[in-house]
């Protein structure tokens, strides 16, 4: 299947802004059961000042802003074509050791409330095992829509027991690293079946598994990713895989809009 997407994202500011300096994480880049067939990034009111790979092998744009710019527009598009592969990514890449995925980040911490989700789990069967904690995470955190704050940690979202995907994907790090497991958040795009317009991009969780490597588990969906999931990038959690992340000074009062749009070419 072949995807075409259009990722606009606009900040506004009711004062200029003096500097920025921030880095993009929107380019896909080829893995295995994904091909990117062409990707371009522009910025209106800001400059791309280079491209680089980063510490987890996301491809990033650095870019800065006009000096005394009140909004700037991030554009990027293109198209890449996906193979299912139920979720297996294969062999770890990058200059990033596999070791590294095994630490909790301050939004992965395994505290009494992902121990007590976590009791019981059979553990004979790694993958069985995956799957049935997708099972539990999705019975004790319901996925609603603008329910949770953006920077709420794991234990935070299991408290509540309501959130949206970026919770459910580090709720799933969290007791994938707590196993031992080396698990990391991924943030990408996902082509659905009522609408090609949505307001932001999806996230889920990927675990190395011995034999397979990187396999990934959507809680959200409940299902491991197929041939609509595009993936971008990938971290410790949610902020080393943002879209959008960097320093600012001046630009009061910020207003974001996200426009995306994913549809079979």
């Amino acid at each position: 299947m072949r995807l075409k997407i259009h990722h606009v994202t606009r900040y506004r500011f009711d004062e200029p802004v003096t500097f920025a300096l921030q880095q993009v994480r929107k380019t896909p880049k080829n893995s295995h059961g994904q091909a990117v067939w062409d990707w371009q990034t522009r910025v209106n009111g800001g400059t791309r000042e280079l491209g680089f790979v980063d510490h987890h092998n996301n491809a990033c744009d650095l870019i800065s802003y006009d000096r005394s710019t009140t909004e700037v527009e991030i554009v990027s598009c293109g198209e890449v074509e996906l193979t299912d592969t139920q979720g297996i990514v294969g062999r770890h890449v990058g200059p990033a050791p596999l070791w590294l995925y095994t630490r909790a980040s301050p939004r992965t911490e395994a505290r009494s409330g992902l121990r007590e989700m976590m009791r019981g789990l059979e553990r004979d069967d790694t993958l069985a095992m995956l799957h049935a904690l997708t099972a539990r995470i999705r019975a004790a955190v319901s996925y609603e829509i603008g329910a949770s704050d953006p920077r709420w940690s794991a234990e935070e979202a299991l408290a509540a027991g309501r959130g949206v995907c970026q919770d459910h994907a580090h709720v799933f790090v969290a007791a994938a690293r707590h196993l031992g497991l080396p698990a990391r958040y991924v943030s990408g795009y996902l082509l659905l079946d009522d609408r090609t317009l949505q307001d932001a991009m999806h996230a889920w969780a990927e675990v190395h598994v011995d034999g397979l490597g990187w396999v990934g588990f959507d809680v959200s969906n409940g299902i491991s990713p197929d041939h609509r999931y595009v993936r971008v990038a990938t971290g410790l959690d949610y902020g080393d895989a943002a879209p959008v992340s960097g320093t600012r000074i001046g630009g009061s009062g910020e207003q974001l809009e996200v426009r995306i749009e994913v549809a079979q070419q």
